[in-house]
């Protein structure tokens, strides 16, 4: 399976995922001048910026660990973006990551690691 359709596949069972928990979708892929955004989703009135991350094995690395100090910083950039160009300045927030483990013939295993990076 090449790179980008694995990265669909997981982007879609991260927002079936959200979904199924009770989160409504605002956004996908959301691109600003910062960066991209996968996800972006609300449950309860917090606006949660999701990163999700697929994987066929963690022979290198979980997924999470992906997600670098530089990526994080690149989130938060255009989560502010997001923020400023809706009008929802004033919103709680939060920044999670989605762990999507690919397998063949099953279907994918889903890890949700809530505010996983920013404050706390």
């Amino acid at each position: 399976m090449q790179k980008d359709s694995a990265g669909q596949r997981g982007e879609q069972a991260a927002a079936d995922y959200l979904q199924a928990a009770g989160y409504a979708l605002l956004a996908r892929n959301y691109r600003a001048r910062t960066g991209e955004i996968d996800i972006i989703a609300e449950k309860g009135g917090t606006v949660v910026f999701v990163e999700v991350k697929a994987r066929h094995s963690d022979a290198y690395g979980s997924p999470a660990e992906a997600v670098t100090y530089r990526k994080q910083g690149k989130i938060l950039n255009t989560a502010l973006c997001y923020l400023k160009q809706t009008g929802r300045t004033a919103a709680p927030l939060r920044f999670d990551v989605i762990e999507i483990y690919l397998g063949a013939g099953v279907n994918p295993r889903v890890n949700h690691i809530a505010n996983a990076f920013g404050r706390r």
